[in-house]
């Protein structure tokens, strides 16, 4: 590490105890509360992952707070703030001692204190004269949110795909070039009726695809649409388009976004929502076509149907019909900017029917998911050791049980599921708040090797809920006032081969977290975190079997944020990592980074920018660090090698209708000259781009 980089964390660290010492308190301010929390949620995450479903629910509640009065169980769940014992608690309230006075009558409920109201005023209100609207057109046209929403991104240094070309060259090789235009467009309009009623339509074309004329004369790459119906009456859902289905702890179905291990040592509970619109960008994870679900006494009956085309890897092709008998694997990637890319997209059909029967109290849940998939064509894997028990064929079903029991303190939930093949698979858990300051949590979980799924999303070491056997162990205590240690060990084993592991394999995963807020304007924390997984003694693929070792990754985090005003926040943060190769090498990792965050009250211009300095020995030592945003959007670089990094948003509304976002950031590598690989490498040191975005509300 150079001397810049040294003199900036020493100037960090003097930053955050001068901080720590000052202790000024003003109003509360959680304007950032959305991008903290998302950030909490993504820490096992890459870039590659859309989290618009999480930033459009939280936004929807900030711009339209949820009336607590009449809040349901689920609109509840919709904040991510709340357990399942405080929801539990505040409708026993309600029911016990009417509606509440005011939103600071909180404190009087069970599970609930000061710093958690806080965090829950930008998004919540109490209105007692306020009773469920009925629904009419009349209503419907006055009271609806409608907005729309158009951005346009684009990389500023010309990348090899968009480079120019030979026709002899291109005639020879079709794929050396994208077909299309460097910008990624991202059109939506969304309409809705408080939490009743939701229709959109969501259009986006990828960088290097081609926009209103060759392989895409329609206009977008892809088009997502939907109509909703919730709440009304005993229909509780009505989707038709695109959506997703959510049951149990994620085992037997769940499309969508799935969140794994956080700091939060108590987040190791699904909240399934069921059936619910699908809104997002990627290509892959949702349902299309007809869902519903039905409210009769203590039962909701939910069927669902689905039937779209897929990206598949074609490996038999019927030469008259040209339609595809067979093919390796699904192309989840979304994109078709050449030729080769474009002979994946929508080769296949997939056909998936399913449905829900769930028995519901307030303290205790119980249900039974069924869901039947068959594709126009075979899947045919690569015949290799580590996936001869994956799913090949036309024809799969998962057939799942769940259950959630809440008593007093003390929460038990759980999924089993079996495949068509036999395979099985279940997962259980309990979270337990010994004290208001104490709360523990466990959860194990056991998928075969042969347990089959299409669409799952568990709490789990591994992408996919299967060769899988392990225990979470958690815990969350605040031994004093504005101090909270957060920490969890999981450790886990894989009865089977693993891609790049060649051998049954084990390893564990341990996070220990102490915040410390000593005032309203002042939050830090330190953690750190140990991971050890197998790995083998070489990438070569052609070997038959190779033999694994263990390979070690420590982070350590310092993390500070403070309000010098209302208006203004300063972020510090610096991060170490250290990884251990197979080989026994340390690789080193470091990233500083300074944010400043500057939201005036009565000013319609905000902005946050970051400067960060970076400095890792390997991809293997990379660092992922959450980025602010515009409105929608998101970004988690990997910060990989030597250089620097910044950004600056600006967002500027133009009354209540109008708001425009810009942004720019820029990674500039001192090690290197250039950046990426294949079609998107990027020739000099510099590799940046810009967004702007518009939305209209009316």
């Amino acid at each position: 590490m150079g001397d810049k980089q040294f003199q900036l964390i020493i100037c960090a660290l003097l930053f955050g105890f001068y901080a720590a010492a000052q202790q000024v308190i003003t109003d509360p301010n959680t304007d950032n509360f959305i991008e903290r929390k998302i950030e909490t949620l993504t820490e096992n995450a890459s870039e590659d992952i859309d989290y618009t479903t999480v930033f459009e629910s939280l936004n929807f509640y900030k711009e339209h707070p949820l009336e607590l009065n009449n809040a349901t169980q689920e609109e509840l769940q919709q904040l991510f703030m709340l357990s399942d014992f405080q929801i539990a608690s505040l409708i026993s309230h309600r029911e016990k001692y009417g509606k509440l006075l005011s939103i600071y009558e909180l404190q009087a409920v069970e599970g609930f204190d000061l710093p958690l109201i806080y965090q829950l005023l930008p998004f919540v209100k109490v209105n007692r004269d306020l009773n469920r609207l009925n629904i009419s057109i009349r209503e419907i046209l006055k009271y609806a949110n409608q907005e729309i929403t158009m951005r346009v991104a684009q990389n500023v240094e010309q990348q090899q795909g968009f480079s120019p070309v030979d026709s002899a060259e291109l005639a020879e090789n079709p794929n050396a070039r994208f077909l299309g235009s460097p910008q990624r467009i991202f059109t939506r309009y969304r309409f809705r009726y408080g939490s009743y009623i939701s229709a959109g339509i969501t259009a986006e074309k990828d960088a290097g695809e081609e926009f209103f004329k060759g392989s895409q004369k329609q206009g977008f790459d892809f088009y997502s649409a939907h109509f909703s119906l919730r709440n009304i009456g005993k229909l509780k859902a009505l989707n038709i388009g695109d959506y997703q289905a959510q049951f149990g702890q994620g085992l037997t179905c769940w499309t969508g976004l799935g969140f794994g291990k956080t700091a939060d040592a108590m987040n190791i509970k699904r909240s399934a929502l069921g059936l619910r619109p699908y809104t997002s960008i990627n290509e892959n994870l949702f349902l299309r076509g007809l869902g519903t679900t039905w409210q009769i006494k203590d039962f909701e009956l939910t069927a669902f149907a689905s039937f779209k085309k897929l990206n598949a890897n074609a490996t038999q092709v019927d030469s008259v019909s040209q339609d595809i008998q067979a093919f390796s694997g699904f192309n989840l990637s979304g994109l078709h900017r050449t030729p080769n890319e474009l002979e994946d997209k929508g080769g296949i059909n997939e056909r998936v029917i399913g449905g829900h029967v769930a028995y519901k109290k307030r303290n205790f849940n119980w249900g039974l998911t069924y869901v039947d998939y068959r594709y126009s064509a075979d899947l045919v894997k690569a015949p290799t050791l580590y996936n001869q028990f994956d799913f090949n064929g036309r024809h799969n079903s998962n057939l799942g049980a769940d259950f959630n029991w809440v008593y007093r303190n003390f929460n038990v939930f759980g999924e089993a599921a079996r495949s068509l093949n036999g395979g099985l698979a279940a997962t259980v858990g309990s979270i337990v708040s010994l004290d208001p300051r104490l709360s523990i949590s466990v959860l194990h979980r056991r998928f075969a090797r042969d347990y089959q799924v299409i669409y799952s999303a568990t709490i789990a070491e591994g992408s996919r809920s299967i060769n899988e056997y392990g225990t979470f162990l958690g815990l969350n205590f605040k031994p004093a006032k504005g101090v909270n240690i957060s920490a969890y060990f999981d450790q886990w084993r894989y009865p089977w081969l693993r891609y790049l592991v060649d051998a049954p394999s084990n390893g564990y995963d341990g996070l220990a977290q102490i915040n410390y807020t000593p005032s309203k304007t002042l939050d830090m924390y330190f953690r750190f975190r140990e991971r050890i997984r197998a790995r083998n003694t070489t990438a070569d693929l052609d070997e038959i079997i190779d033999f694994p070792l263990q390979q070690r990754q420590q982070n350590f985090r310092y993390d500070i944020v403070y309000k010098v005003s209302p208006a203004v926040k300063l972020r510090n943060r610096i991060e170490w990592v250290r990884f251990y190769s197979i080989s026994g090498k340390l690789e080193n990792g470091y990233v500083v980074l300074q944010d400043v965050i500057c939201k005036p009250m009565s000013f319609p211009l905000s902005f946050s920018l970051r400067y960060a300095l970076f400095k890792t020995d390997s991809y293997n030592s990379r660092i992922y660090a959450y980025e602010n945003d515009m409105l929608y959007s998101f970004s988690i670089p990997a910060y990989s090698g030597i250089g620097s990094r910044a950004y600056l948003n600006m967002e500027y509304s133009l009354g209540k209708r109008l708001d425009i976002w810009f942004r720019y950031a820029r990674f500039f590598y001192t090690n290197s000259i250039s950046s990426g690989s294949g079609l998107t490498a990027v020739q000099g040191p510099v590799r940046s781009d810009f967004r702007v975005q518009l939305r209209f509300k009316f």
